[in-house]
């Protein structure tokens, strides 16, 4: 017997809910770390759930996330059907058209699944 559990696809990720708020120091180098073991997602085959650590690490210009917003957004991917690495390379892309960062790295830690963890890191850097 084959079974699926429902999934909704990528496009149900709340981006509109990021918000931010002005970094009173522009022109330093802060670095600001935010991470967070409770990011879910969903296997886009099966429906079952990935459990994994993502790790936020960024180098504000003039915005900085808001911490409230972007546990809504992450929480957004509960029901969805994503890989991994695409999940990781989503909330990059999101984060920096949002927050406009001079540096951003997003890493996965992603549970054991099937006797394989996976570790997805990726990077943007703001051209000068």
């Amino acid at each position: 017997m084959e079974r699926r559990y429902d999934i909704e696809g990528p496009e149900v990720v709340d981006k509109e809910v990021l918000e931010v708020i002005d970094f009173e120091y522009p022109g330093t180098y802060s670095t600001v770390e935010i991470s967070t073991q409770e990011f879910t997602s969903v296997c886009p085959w099966s429906g079952l759930p990935d459990f994994g650590e993502i790790f936020i690490e960024y180098v504000p210009n003039i915005h900085l996330i808001e911490l409230k917003s972007l546990k809504f957004y992450l929480l957004s991917f509960r029901n969805v059907g994503i890989l991994q690495e695409h999940a990781a390379n989503k909330i990059l892309k999101d984060l920096v058209e949002t927050c406009d960062p001079l540096e951003m790295k997003v890493t996965g830690y992603f549970s054991l699944r099937g006797g394989l963890k996976t570790k997805v890191t990726v990077k943007y850097n703001k051209e000068k």
